[in-house]
């Protein structure tokens, strides 16, 4: 007999995968869009996405399998970033039967809110391998920068403290 850690996160990760198919085939009619005349998942999903620091900028990654870039739009908009765009289910009409389908497609919305100090209009964005790599700036302000210590009584003034010794 093997003794099992409790992970509370995977009793949780458990009922959000039930409760998924249970919308699931309350939404499709179908239980997961599986077996005979399945159907495409064409509600909205939720892509995958991390959010780095570097020194100069922040980078937002998300997954894109399947996307085109010409289905996407990204835009910032008081400190609001936001990616959305499209998977599309593309039936071939050569004869094709699917027995399964698990992909989800349909439209997706990730915002995401960035500082206030960031360089808009330098914002780049590059889609590679299925990956949407978003590099936003920061301003010069939001920049850490290095503060030099003082040796010595050649300190300046304190606001309100008197220079007179």
């Amino acid at each position: 007999m093997s003794v099992t850690r409790w992970d509370p996160f995977r009793d949780l990760l458990t009922i959000q995968d039930e409760m998924a198919r249970l919308f699931d085939r309350a939404y499709t009619g179908r239980g997961g869009g599986t077996g005979e005349g399945a159907t495409p998942r064409l509600r909205g999903w939720v892509p995958a996405l991390d959010i780095a620091e570097e020194e100069d900028s922040y980078l937002v990654s998300a997954e894109l399998p399947g996307v085109k870039a010409d289905d996407l739009d990204i835009t910032l908009e008081e400190g609001l970033l936001t990616i959305q765009g499209e998977r599309r289910f593309e039936e071939e009409t050569g004869g094709r039967q699917y027995h399964r389908i698990e992909r989800h497609y349909g439209s997706f919305r990730r915002a995401i809110t960035l500082p206030s100090q960031v360089q808009a209009d330098r914002i780049e964005a590059r889609f590679e391998g299925g990956v949407l790599i978003v590099r936003v700036p920061k301003a010069d302000e939001a920049k850490p920068r290095k503060i030099q210590v003082q040796v010595g009584g050649n300190r300046p003034p304190v606001s309100g403290e008197s220079t007179v010794a």
